[in-house]
């Protein structure tokens, strides 16, 4: 508060230690400590994402940062017990800073200070003496007159000189720069005092003192016990509402750092619908909420539409639209095997957060499923050749600039965006509680790069890695059974010998029946490798690494891209007869061998029938159907310091305001009666908190409005005034 001095009040009276403490809460000293410590705080609160779990933590940071960070409650930086207690203490230090000097401001503002000595105006640095023409009664009505109207607030003194009766004019304007920093301390107190009423303070008193507890377990919410429940009349709370269409809720969830607390509400909120509208890039514009609120007392009912940045306020209680979820969508799946012959397929059916039990191979296993989302926007178009902007002269250094200047998000790459259709995932839990997750999409999606649409395959260990997927392409039905069918007739061993037949005789039409044998060897080889079924190495890693295994080590490194391209030719020649042969069994045409399309399909399945084998799973879960339910996610809060801290701001807004746009002035004429003649003598002096150049080209204008000295000794504007 002071500008001469950082020390808290000087106590007198108690003992020492108390002094102490009272000048160390009082000075500026402490309270600068206090409001350093908290914006560190507020930084750490900001860059740490608040409220997230240990396994988040760990998997960002490592386990000994996530430790230190939950024995610090960095993870719940602004409900800590040591942030708060730092708030405290900073209302105590500035309450007590305002206490000291806001009694001497005040009076300070009530003063005039027109009993100076005339000695005293002598030694101001503004000062000046001028001869005025009339007598000192005249001029100190003359001068009052003129600085009242200038906005001054002017006090006369009249005394008795041996000359005759003197005349002392004490003036003071910029009175509100003392109250600004009033003002600018109060507002500090006010913040920090909403923000303690607005924090767990209340909730951490019925913990302590009420007997609450945190609640650690799972769930439903109907199955909490009330000792986890908080009051209706709970004076302060925020937390999250979810809320499905057609259903109704009146419990919030409290997040605390070790569980959560249920706030019970006086009303229940229903969702009669969610509304959710997108941009072209797949982010949401708008989401908002139509609900109804039922009053439990006296059944009142209020309908309201919630939207971002459009509370809504019922009882004292703001309702925010925050976010949206998924409300229990129904999933109609199907369990495709993908070549285990000893897994049937089925239809199955749940909701969004089921968990059901499956039995495959052998094992137990509990299928959770997960999230659903109806559209999807990515960017799946591969640049073509020749899409390239051509050289030139306009296609320089200057267009290479100009193309990366601009937005954050502006790229040189041409993007092309459009929906590929829901998708779904869901998690596969052993008996041992070890889970991957997968994520798979529901439409086969084109690629963009000339071949048939892929069914896209997500799975990740842990929520920390990225999706890895695997494409499988779709067949003429746009399903996968054309590929499911096609990887168990390739773990058939039939099957590959018929293919291996088909093939040999396709290709020994001309009579050339003495390499029918090197032939089929050739063809077994490969497919058996390729299946994972004949060893390379002392190993059977199936796939294209098998088949680069065994050029490796049976073709001299000169010979092996020849070899290699041989090889591949000749594998999808075979899986090309594989699939007519399994297409003939299921009553399918079979494709045409010189059709591009069908012969891109056999590709793609061969790379996919590679891939497959480090797939997870012995099956994946194609999305059928589904009815799509939606629920919002609500912020509700009750808030009695929202009015605390709205006045601290303005207090804050006024307070620097008056602080550095207003200059504390005095101006003190002492007039004397002259020493010959009927004039009056005048001494000036004038003072501001400010030493600037204002203060030079106002007392320059004092000096030739009030003392009539030539205006060739003023340095001042023309437009300048007294105020």
């Amino acid at each position: 508060m002071s500008t001469s001095s950082t020390e808290g009040p000087a106590t007198r009276r108690g003992w020492p230690a108390l002094r102490q403490a009272a000048e160390l809460l009082s000075s500026m000293r402490f309270a600068i400590a206090l409001l350093t410590v908290i914006c560190i705080a507020s930084v750490i609160g900001t860059v740490i994402q608040q409220h997230d779990s240990m396994a988040g933590y760990v998997s960002k940071f490592g386990p000994f940062w996530a430790g230190l960070f939950m024995a610090l409650k960095l993870n719940a930086v602004y409900s800590a017990w040591w942030f708060l207690l730092i708030l405290a203490f900073l209302v105590v230090s500035t309450s007590l800073c305002i206490a000291r000097h806001a009694p001497k401001m005040l009076a300070d503002l009530k003063a005039f200070k027109e009993d100076i000595r005339v000695q005293s105006l002598r030694a101001f640095h503004y000062k000046a003496e001028a001869a005025l023409p009339a007598a000192p009664a005249q001029e100190a009505q003359r001068i009052r007159q003129a600085l009242a109207a200038s906005g001054w607030r002017v006090r006369l003194q009249k005394r008795e000189t041996p000359e005759g009766d003197g005349w002392m004019v004490a003036a003071k304007a910029g009175a509100a720069n003392k109250l600004g920093y009033i003002a600018a301390h109060s507002a500090i107190v006010l913040v920090c005092l909403g923000g303690l009423l607005d924090g767990d303070l209340f909730i951490r008193a019925q913990t302590w003192l009420g007997g609450k507890s945190v609640y650690t377990g799972g769930g439903l919410v109907s199955q909490v016990g009330p000792q986890h429940r908080l009051s209706p009349a709970n004076p302060a709370f925020r937390g999250n509402l979810v809320v499905a269409e057609g259903t109704a809720s009146d419990t919030v969830v409290l997040a605390q750092p070790d569980g959560v607390l249920l706030q019970e509400l006086p009303f229940a909120i229903e969702l009669k619908k969610f509304t959710i509208e997108y941009y072209d890039t797949g982010m949401p514009r708008l989401f908002a909420s139509d609900i109804v609120i039922h009053d439990k007392e006296g059944g009142g009912r209020r309908e309201a539409r919630v939207e971002v940045n459009h509370p809504v306020k019922h009882k004292g209680i703001s309702i925010y639209q925050s976010s949206f979820d998924d409300g229990g969508s129904r999933l109609k799946l199907a369990l495709v095997p993908l070549g285990a012959a000893d897994i049937a397929p089925a239809e199955l059916q749940g909701a969004v957060g089921d968990s059901l039990p499956l039995n495959v191979q052998g094992e137990s296993l509990t299928l959770e499923l997960g999230e659903l989302r109806v559209m999807n926007v990515e960017d799946v178009a591969q640049e073509q050749p020749g899409m390239a902007a051509p050289a030139g002269p306009d296609r320089g250094l200057a267009h290479a600039i100009e193309q990366r200047l601009g937005a954050a998000d502006k790229t040189v790459t041409q993007r092309h965006l459009r929906n590929v259709g829901p998708s779904f995932s869901y998690r596969l839990r052993d008996a041992a509680g070890q889970a991957r997750e997968y994520k798979n999409y529901m439409l086969p999606i084109d690629m963009g790069d000339g071949g048939p649409s892929v069914f896209l395959l997500g799975v990740r260990l842990s929520a920390s890695d990225s999706m890895r997927y695997l494409r499988i392409p779709a067949d003429e039905n746009q399903s996968l059974q054309g590929f499911a069918r096609l990887r168990a007739a390739l773990q058939d061993a039939r099957q590959r010998e018929a293919a291996v037949a088909r093939y040999v005789a396709r290709n020994l039409e001309g009579g050339r029946t003495s390499l029918a044998g090197q032939l089929t060897l050739s063809a077994r080889r490969m497919l058996g490798l390729f299946a994972g079924v004949d060893a390379i190495r002392g190993r059977k890693p199936g796939g294209l690494q098998a088949i680069a295994d065994f050029v490796e080590e049976a073709v001299p490194p000169a010979e092996r891209e020849t070899a290699a391209q041989a090889l591949l030719r000749l594998l999808n020649s075979v899986l090309f007869e594989l699939n007519q042969a399994v297409r003939e069994v299921h009553g399918q045409k079979p494709l045409p061998e010189d059709d591009p399309q069908a012969i891109a399909w056999v590709q793609h399945a061969a790379v996919a029938l590679s891939d497959v084998n480090l797939y997870p799973a012995a099956f994946t879960l194609e999305l059928k159907d589904f009815t799509h339910v939606q629920a919002s996610v609500m912020q509700v809060a009750r808030a009695p310091g929202q009015a605390v801290v709205y006045l601290g701001c303005l207090l804050l807004i006024a307070g620097i305001f008056g602080m550095l746009y207003v200059r504390d002035r005095r101006l003190w004429i002492w007039l004397a009666p002259a020493a010959s003649g009927p004039g009056a003598q005048a001494v000036a002096a004038f003072s501001s908190n400010r030493k600037t150049l204002d203060a030079d080209r106002e007392f320059a204008q004092i000096k030739a409005r009030l003392l009539q000295l030539p205006a060739s000794s003023c340095a001042m504007q023309p437009t300048t005034t007294l105020s």
